[in-house]
C-alpha cells in the first residue's frame, strides 16, 4: 500500500518524506521541481506493544507492520492541463492508495512560497482544484460510452450510469469524488477509473516549530478542512529535520525537555496506516514476534492467508488473545491459565492488535 505526499512546491514534502524515512534520499531545495521522479521509501509503524510482547516471548527476530510512502513532486495550477509536468505528477498519484496533502503553515522569509504568500486554505484549493480536474478528464472519457450503452439496453451501463452521473455532479462543484455517499457496490462500478479524488485524504500541516501541539479545532479552522472523517495532524518538518541524527533515546529526552508528549512522525505514520484502512495482528514466538498487515473488517482466514495462501484454504480455527492480555499475564502460558485465550472460527473479525495462533488442515 502506498501513501502519495503531494503538495505545492515548497511547502515541505521531499524535507517530510526524508524525516519519515529516516534518509536524505529525497532532496529538499528551496526552489520549486526540486523533486522529478518520485521517491518512494518503506516506514515502518512503531507500536510499543511489539516491544513488549518480544520481551516477553524472547524472540530472536522482530518485524513491525509497514506501508510505503511516495514523495511526489510540487503540483501548480494547471497540472491537469500539463502544467509544471503536471501530467506526469498526476500518473505519479494514481498508482498510489491514498493522498497525505502536505499543507504549509509555517512562516519564514526564507522559504519561498510558489505564490508569494502562506495562504493554506487557497493551496489546498490549488492542489484539490487540479485533481478534481483531472478526474473530470477521466470520467468525461468514459461517460459518453456509457450513457450509449446505456441507451441500448446494456445492464451494466445502465447501472454505471447513474453512479457516473452523480460523482461527476460533485466535480463540477469542485468536491472531490469522496463526498459522495455510495453503498459499496457503486464504489466498486468507480474502481476501473481511479479517480484521484476517490482516494483517501489525509491533511499533514507544516507548522513553525513551537505549533506542533496546535489543537486539532484550530488546525482544521486554518485550513479549512472541517469534514472530521478527512484527518489532519500537525508537524514540524523543520523541527523533524533537526531531530534527523538523534538516537530514539535522545529524541525522546529532547521531546521530553520541550513538554511535547508523543512522537510527531510515529503520529503521522500511524494516521496514514489508518487512513488506508489497514489494521494489524500479531504472531509471538521463540523464533519471531511480527505485525501483520491486514485490511479493517477481514476475517481470521484472510489474516491467516497473509503469511500463507494455503493457511486461508485450510483454515480451521485460531487461538486469540489481545495484546494487552498477552502482555499482561506473561504469554501464551499465563493468558490460558488466565482464561484470556478463547478459539475463533472462519467467522471471526480480527482486531487490531490481537495476537494469534492458526491450526489448519495439512
Amino acid at each position: 500500500m502506498k501513501i502519495g505526499i503531494v503538495g505545492l512546491p515548497n511547502v515541505g514534502k521531499s524535507t517530510l518524506f526524508n524525516a519519515l524515512t529516516k534518509t536524505y534520499a529525497a532532496e529538499a531545495a528551496n526552489f520549486p521541481f526540486c523533486t522529478i521522479d518520485p521517491n518512494v521509501g518503506r516506514v515502518n509503524v512503531e507500536d510499543p506493544r511489539l516491544n513488549e510482547l518480544s520481551r516477553i516471548a524472547k524472540t530472536e527476530k522482530t518485524i513491525p507492520s509497514a506501508t510505503e510512502f511516495v514523495d511526489i513532486a510540487g503540483l501548480v495550477a494547471g497540472a491537469s492541463k500539463g502544467e509544471g509536468r503536471g501530467n506526469a505528477f498526476l500518473a505519479n498519484i494514481r498508482e498510489c492508495d491514498a493522498i497525505m496533502q502536505v499543507v504549509r503553515i509555517f512562516d519564514d522569509p526564507n522559504v519561498h512560497h510558489v505564490d508569494g504568500s502562506v495562504d493554506p486554505k487557497r493551496d489546498i484549493e490549488t492542489i484539490n482544484t487540479e485533481l478534481v480536474l483531472a478526474d473530470l478528464q477521466s470520467l468525461d472519457r468514459k461517460l459518453g460510452e456509457v450513457e450509449k450503452k446505456a441507451r441500448g439496453n446494456d445492464t451494466d451501463a445502465k447501472k454505471r450510469l447513474p453512479v457516473y452521473q452523480s460523482v461527476r455532479s460533485a466535480l463540477d462543484e469542485g468536491r472531490l469524488a469522496r463526498s459522495v455517499e455510495l453503498s459499496e457496490e457503486e464504489a466498486l462500478l468507480l474502481r476501473d477509473l481511479h479517480l484521484l479524488t476517490m482516494k483517501p485524504f489525509l491533511y499533514a500541516c507544516n507548522v513553525n516549530e513551537d505549533r506542533t501541539d496546535m489543537p486539532e479545532s484550530e488546525l482544521r479552522t486554518a485550513i479549512g478542512i472541517h469534514d472530521q472523517k478527512i484527518p489532519v495532524v500537525a508537524i514540524s518538518v523543520k523541527f523533524e529535520l533537526d531531530m534527523m541524527g538523534f538516537s530514539p533515546e535522545e529524541r525522546a529526552e529532547y521531546l521530553a525537555e520541550l513538554g511535547i508528549t508523543g512522537n510527531p512522525t510515529e503520529t503521522l505514520i500511524r494516521t496514514a496506516f489508518d487512513t488506508l484502512g489497514l489494521a494489524y495482528y500479531f504472531t509471538a514466538g521463540e523464533k519471531e514476534v511480527r505485525a501483520w498487515t491486514i485490511e479493517k473488517g477481514w476475517k481470521a482466514p484472510q489474516a491467516a492467508g497473509v503469511i500463507h495462501t494455503d493457511f486461508e484454504k485450510k483454515f480451521i480455527k485460531a487461538e486469540v488473545v489481545s495484546a494487552t492480555d498477552f502482555i499482561a499475564h506473561g504469554g501464551w502460558s499465563g493468558a490460558r491459565e488466565a482464561g484470556k485465550v478463547r478459539l475463533e472460527g472462519k467467522d471471526y473479525v480480527v482486531a487490531d492488535g490481537d495476537v494469534m495462533i492458526f491450526k489448519f488442515w495439512a
